[in-house]
């Protein structure tokens, strides 16, 4: 006989249950976009923990794996109501601390091409930060939306184990590490050198990453390994070569703002762990007399190990040569295995982590198939797509909403030059497909200004530049007359101009020396200096080169004086509209005096216009 009583019973239970999984907190969408949740923004209620994932590797010397330092920000109903989430991952060598700005921490430029500096000072880094803590960064804005958020700093810096390589192996393989265990594949524990394990229990497996420069290339570093459960990238403004970064087409040439950094110099900036004694295996620390002095603790031995023999016999200084080392520092390299979606994200007018670096790596993606996007503003250093655009990319990849944005007509995203950065033009894809190639040619015209124009006139003669390092390039953009440049405009538009993709040179050129620093400026005429200049006004693009590297960007040959050579090379990205009436400016010289090495003035290169031309990237031609 059934008992009413407990049929009555069983009711109200599952009523009860019912109701309370009714008023569980989840994440809610609108629009494809995940939403704000009160229940999930309460930050005094946030669970904040630390941990240390176990890598595949050994970089410190202690012949252990290496263990990263994590932190975790997530809802406390992920404890409370067995609530999983997918996670946004920001990996940093910068979250404990940088070193100092001291003087002479930056190689010297004041010396001729071909010539190594004097030995550098080498600062030290006060690691900073206090556990739990890496970072509060994206927890604000990615927590209340429904996601966790984790932090770690790269092998190395902070309280993770290892050496910074700056773009080595490790720097991939330890955000993989991350990733690998936020999906149940790998170890972590609750202290640097303990054995309680450490769960991801709250974790759905879905993980996004995204971060700006160093921060940005950390994910694209990750994806490269082509990790399980790796879905969505938003790289900002990241560096994607060191090469790229610290040289330029054979060049040895600076990052904007940071004359004379190289490889070795970031290395040093970076590194913020290894403090503690080096203790090898299962030993106790080992005596002074088994050990070099150097090897005294890890920095010392990472700093041995990596900065004073694999960098300093790498990075080239001296021809400036693309070589293995460049070449293991190089993103494109390594996108074979790359899965992950990638919205990529940069600047126009970035002269630290140069446009180039993005578009090398969405070109590529594109080719691979991958579902990619990009949104290029025109300003400088960072910048990261509208919010709402973010949230699209991570609602779609990590919670699964169909909101369309894999199928969007429109896969670049520009900033017009009048236009908020929240507010981009959507365009079919970067360069613009109406974009048509059109050749430009040199008239004479020295020591003023020789014509740009798309009819080649031959028999246009030879034009001389005199090296001298002291005149910047914008003293000689609006120099009227001077011999320390070549510079070469079309006449005044007649209606807008719109460059799209990357523009092109030939320089055929002549030294008096063995070797000579080549620089290009495209420019906006006249030059505005006014208090309302704007980023676009005046600089279009640039490129720079090594005559020495005119057929081999791995083998570099001194120059015979007076023998002319073709030397080929692209300039900077770029996406502009010049207005009418603005003339467009093509100026060569040498040494750049916030870029390139400064030798002794007095270099002479011999331009020979016939043999010059710039191909220029115009949507719908060009006509002048």
């Amino acid at each position: 006989m059934i008992n009413k009583h407990s049929l009555l019973s069983a009711f109200i239970f599952l009523l009860a249950l019912y109701s309370y999984s009714q008023t569980k907190a989840k994440p809610i969408f609108k629009d494809g976009e995940a939403q704000i949740v009160e229940a999930f923004n309460t930050p005094e209620k946030w669970i904040r923990h630390d941990l240390f994932v176990e890598t595949e590797f050994d970089t410190d010397g202690d012949g252990k794996l290496d263990r990263v330092h994590v932190d975790v920000t997530r809802p406390y109903q992920t404890d409370t109501e067995g609530l999983k989430l997918p996670v946004i991952y920001e990996s940093s060598p910068y979250f404990a601390g940088v070193a100092p700005n001291v003087a002479g921490v930056f190689w010297n430029v004041k010396h001729e091409l071909g010539e190594m500096a004097k030995e550098r000072v080498h600062p030290e880094v006060t690691r900073l930060g206090k556990r739990p803590i890496i970072s509060n960064s994206k927890i604000q804005k990615w927590v209340p939306r429904g996601y966790i958020v984790v932090h770690s700093s790269s092998p190395g810096t902070g309280l993770s184990q290892g050496s910074p390589t700056v773009g080595g192996d490790n720097e991939s393989l330890a955000p993989k590490a991350v990733i690998d265990w936020l999906c149940g594949r790998a170890k972590a524990y609750t202290e640097p050198y303990g054995n309680e394990e450490v769960k991801a229990f709250w974790s759905t497996g879905k993980v996004g990453m995204t971060g700006t420069s160093y921060n940005g290339t950390i994910p694209l570093a990750a994806a490269t390994t082509g990790v399980e459960g790796l879905e969505v990238i938003i790289p900002i403004a990241p560096n994607t070569s060191y090469y790229h970064y610290y040289r330029s087409n054979g060049l040895v040439r600076s990052p904007g703002g940071y004359l004379g950094e190289d490889i070795d110099v970031l290395y040093d900036y970076i590194h913020s762990g290894g403090e503690e004694p080096l203790i090898i295996g299962n030993s106790k620390k080992v005596n002074d007399s088994d050990i070099p002095k150097a090897f005294k603790n890890k920095r010392a031995y990472s700093n041995a190990m990596v900065r004073d023999s694999e960098m300093k016999n790498g990075m080239d200084r001296i021809t400036g040569d693309y070589n293995k080392f460049w070449a293991g520092r190089d993103y494109l390299n390594d996108m074979a295995p790359m899965k992950a979606a990638m919205l990529m994200s940069h600047g126009f007018n970035d002269w630290n982590v140069m446009p180039e670096h993005s578009y090398r790596i969405y070109k590529k993606a594109k080719e691979m198939g991958l579902e990619t996007a990009i949104y290029y503003h025109q300003y400088g250093h960072g910048g990261p797509p509208p919010v709402s655009m973010m949230n699209k990319w991570f609602t779609h990849y990590l919670h699964g909403v169909k909101n369309g944005i894999e199928n969007e007509e429109n896969k670049a995203w520009i900033v017009r030059e009048e236009d908020k950065m929240e507010s981009p033009t959507g365009y079919k894809d970067y360069p613009n497909p109406d974009a048509e190639f059109v050749t430009l040619y040199l008239t004479s015209g020295t020591p003023e200004t020789g014509g740009l124009t798309t009819t080649k006139t031959s028999k246009q003669g030879k034009e001389t530049i005199i090296d001298n390092y002291s005149f910047s390039g914008e003293a000689l953009a609006r120099a009227e007359i001077t011999n320390h440049r070549l510079l070469y405009v079309t006449p005044k538009l007649k209606k807008d101009v719109h460059i799209s993709g990357v523009a092109k040179i030939t320089v055929k050129l002549a030294s008096n020396k063995p070797a000579a620093n080549l620089s290009v400026w495209l420019v906006s005429l006249p030059w505005n200096n006014g208090r309302k200049t704007k980023t676009t006004d005046n600089i279009i693009t640039r490129g720079w080169a090594d005559p020495q590297n005119y057929k081999s960007l791995t083998e570099s040959k001194p120059l015979k004086p007076g023998k002319f050579y073709d030397v080929t090379f692209d300039l900077q990205p770029d996406d502009q509209i010049i207005e009418a009436g603005q003339q467009i400016g093509l100026m060569i010289f040498s040494s750049d005096k916030e870029y390139t090495l400064h030798p002794e003035p007095g270099t002479e290169l011999t331009i020979d216009l016939d043999g010059t031309s710039l191909t220029l990237p115009v949507v719908g031609g060009l006509k002048l």
